[in-house]
């Protein structure tokens, strides 16, 4: 599965923004996809992730919890992360993945399989 992040920006702090993740490739609903950030300076962290199971039932780190959402479209094999009440320490490149089915483990980066290419998003105080 190949996947395409869009979405990123400059926005300023208390503004929204939506990423999506569109995936090519066959059988796009059996994967889970996980959206993660890297900041200038740290490693790269997980912000949410669907299971393969669809819907809006999304699992968060704890300092976007209330703020994120994720959901998927399983027919327009697109997953999205809408971001509101945004804040400075928000700022990073977003990546999101894939990992075949669904696993305990969804928090981690060496669990996917398979990246897109990272969209900046950019909050300014």
């Amino acid at each position: 599965v190949q996947l395409q992040a869009s979405g990123g920006g400059l926005v300023q702090a208390g503004g929204s923004l939506r990423l999506s993740c569109a995936a090519s490739g066959r059988s796009f609903s059996r994967y889970t996809i996980g959206w993660f950030r890297q900041g200038p300076g740290k490693e790269r962290e997980f912000v949410a992730a669907v299971s393969s199971s669809g819907g809006t039932t999304g699992y968060y780190e704890d300092s976007v919890k209330g703020r994120f959402t994720i959901s998927r479209d399983n027919a327009k094999n697109t997953v999205y992360l809408q971001m509101n009440s945004l804040k400075p320490e928000d700022t990073a490149v977003y990546y999101c993945a894939a990992r075949w089915l669904w696993g305990t483990r969804y928090m981690y980066v060496g669990e996917y399989d398979y990246w897109g290419q990272g969209t900046l998003v950019t909050v300014s105080s």
